[in-house]
């Protein structure tokens, strides 16, 4: 303790020994650094000898411990401002990735991360500390999605287990929920769904409000369709609208923090799809449709490209198990005509499924079908979105 102490008043170890064996007389005020020779040390009276005032001196002395960790832990590199400044420099890029192009973001995305990680190094206030933890937490989620979106998906894990690690520290439920969803999102893109469905589980505990109670369920539903198991996913995606209909309070940050109800249809679509009967089907094409519907009706930052592809796609395959060839080449002409840049990892896989479907011999004779199937080869041969350019050393 007292090396610390010495360090935070820049006097030696010794000086500091000197000013707690002063007797009371002389500590009625902490000495604090005057700008003075460090290796000066404080001029102190004379020690008295009288054995009754011994008890008195140590008592004022202990005191004087506690006033110099007084000015140790009052000590904080960050401020009310900063921390403002932080909170709405995330709320900026959260809102930013839903429709901006990745390569505008990930220099400033990781460049904020690191500022808030030095920050932490050093001294703040608990409750400062805390609310760093939270920032932090939330950045490395972003951090999480961009590894997400290029389809790296082992750097995405370790991102997303440093926000957990931070949203545990912070103690913030909200963040805890949030980041088993990102998770339950890498392990479906693993071809994991049991572990997906578990993760979207797992996270329902710490919903507390807002929209994500409704994406945990909505991610289990999608997870539980891929597993064949009809019942839990249609139980789930009841219960996804049943969440966000009793959600009191929206509580969450926007952008990829949140889940607005087109992203909820989407995933209700790729749900249904997966399920495979054409009652099924018929309700995927309704889900999707609407889908669609609200993200174009939506403000322009809110327009999600990614989930906009996805429900095209969700169409594209509807109609082809139906036998619609022209409803397949309507939707998949506009992803098809989306730049490169813009398709995620995620898009790209779905593509390549869908070439798989085009693939199958009943289709063999068709010209329209071979040329789209031309079409999805050459889409997926680019890869997924825009290079991100190399953070900043």
């Amino acid at each position: 303790m007292r090396p610390k102490l010495a360090n935070a008043l820049k006097i030696s170890v010794s000086q500091l020994a000197n000013l707690l064996a002063a007797p009371s007389a002389s500590l009625g005020t902490v000495p604090l650094p005057t700008g003075g020779r460090a290796d000066a040390p404080p001029a102190l009276p004379e020690r008295r000898t009288d054995p009754g005032n011994d008890i008195v001196a140590a008592v004022a002395a202990d005191s004087a411990e506690s006033a110099l960790f007084l000015h140790f832990a009052s000590a904080s590199n960050v401020d009310d401002t900063l921390l403002e400044q932080i909170d709405a420099d995330i709320a900026r890029l959260a809102t930013d990735y839903v429709s901006q192009p990745l390569s505008e973001l990930f220099r400033e995305i990781g460049a904020l991360r690191r500022g808030v990680f030095e920050l932490l190094q050093g001294r703040q206030h608990p409750g400062q500390t805390s609310h760093l933890y939270l920032q932090a937490g939330r950045l490395c989620g972003l951090a999480t999605h961009v590894a997400l979106d290029l389809g790296q998906y082992t750097a995405a894990a370790t991102h997303s287990r440093t926000a957990w690690r931070c949203a545990e520290s912070a103690g913030h439920n909200g963040l805890r929920a949030w980041i088993r969803s990102v998770q339950s999102l890498i392990a479906y893109w693993q071809q994991d769904h049991r572990q997906a469905a578990e993760l979207a589980r797992a996270g329902l505990p710490y919903a507390d409000g807002g929209t994500i109670a409704a994406r945990l369920l909505s991610l289990e539903a999608r997870a539980t369709a891929a597993l064949g198991d009809n019942a839990n996913a249609l139980r789930a995606i009841v219960a996804a609208e049943a969440a966000r209909s009793a959600a009191v309070s929206v509580v969450d940050l926007p952008g990829v923090f949140t889940f607005p109800e087109a992203k909820q249809w989407t995933y209700a679509g790729t749900s249904l799809l997966a399920l495979g009967s054409r009652a099924h089907v018929n309700r995927a094409i309704e889900a999707s449709s609407k889908a669609i519907i609200l993200y174009e009706c939506a403000p322009q930052p809110e327009q999600s490209s990614g989930d906009l592809l996805a429900a095209h796609l969700d169409l594209s395959n509807a109609h082809l198990a139906h036998g619609d060839l022209d409803g397949v080449q309507a939707n998949l002409s506009i992803v098809l005509d989306t730049v490169p840049g813009r398709r995620t990892a995620s898009i790209n896989r779905r593509l390549q499924a869908l070439s798989s479907r085009l693939d199958q011999p009943a289709y063999a004779g068709s010209p329209l079908v071979l040329s789209l199937r031309e079409n999805v080869r050459e889409a997926c041969s680019q890869p997924a979105l825009t290079n991100p350019p190399e953070p900043a050393k």
